[in-house]
């Protein structure tokens, strides 16, 4: 492999294909790397570009960072598709095909509890507005918030509560009340889904922006190899 190696997501060894025709960053498709119970999906990327002095100047680069960010999430897309994938951040890259085994290898337990977290799942995030014209203010809608959250808790293994982000100026006749993600069993996402919206049917006034499924990306707080979610805006709706 030339170049550096760019790792998109550590997963358990899965018998699917992924698709020929799937590329991903600097237009390289994926491969896969085994290394005994683990599987790196990695890429190539040009030292140009993704070597630690360059990459440094492209992070500053709105839409070099935008094309980077669609490219890396349509290879972790693509991987949900087939198995349960531990997302790492944007740009992860090492200096060679042996520096991702030796990753594998020292992180090999973390890597497994957290693939036996997420094996079988998928992420569903959920926000939901209240309408303050309809009085839906303070208390009550703080209310709403909890009610619906304990409700969708229950059809979910694990949930992450993020700080409600504020409206934009175009929408201020809404508040936001839940800004929340839910680890879902894939099977039950359906199930998941009607929960979501006869809550939101039996609060007239609610406003709800429901996207996934996704990789687990809140749900995944290795150190120094998290799911990256602040660029993911670019191609998903971030918490």
């Amino acid at each position: 492999m030339s170049g550096l190696p760019y790792v998109y997501a550590i997963c358990r060894p899965f018998p699917a294909a992924l698709s020929a025709e799937l590329t991903g960053v600097a237009g390289v498709p994926p491969k896969l790397l085994r290394h005994d119970d683990l599987v790196a999906v990695v890429g190539s990327v040009p030292d140009e570009e993704f070597a630690a002095e360059p990459l440094r100047r492209r992070l500053e680069d709105v839409a070099w960072l935008e094309a980077t960010a669609r490219a890396h999430q349509g290879v972790i897309d693509a991987l949900t598709g087939v198995t349960s994938p531990l997302p790492l951040r944007l740009a992860t890259v090492l200096r060679d095909e042996s520096g991702v085994r030796v990753m594998m290898e020292e992180r090999r337990e973390e890597f497994l509890t957290t693939l036996d977290r997420l094996d079988g799942r998928v992420e569903w995030d959920v926000k939901v507005y209240a309408d303050t014209a309809s009085g839906y203010t303070g208390e009550r809608a703080d209310g709403l918030a909890h009610r619906l959250h304990a409700t969708l808790a229950g059809r979910a293994t694990e949930t992450r509560l993020h700080a409600p982000q504020s409206a934009a100026p175009s929408d201020l006749a809404y508040s936001q009340v839940l800004n929340a993600a839910y680890l879902v069993p894939r099977a039950e996402s359906e199930q998941f889904v009607e929960r979501v919206n006869r809550g939101v049917r039996e609060q007239p006034g609610l406003r709800v922006e429901l996207t996934g499924p996704w990789a687990a990306y809140s749900f995944t707080e290795l150190p120094g190899l998290s799911g990256f979610t602040d660029l993911a805006g670019f191609t998903r709706t971030a918490p």
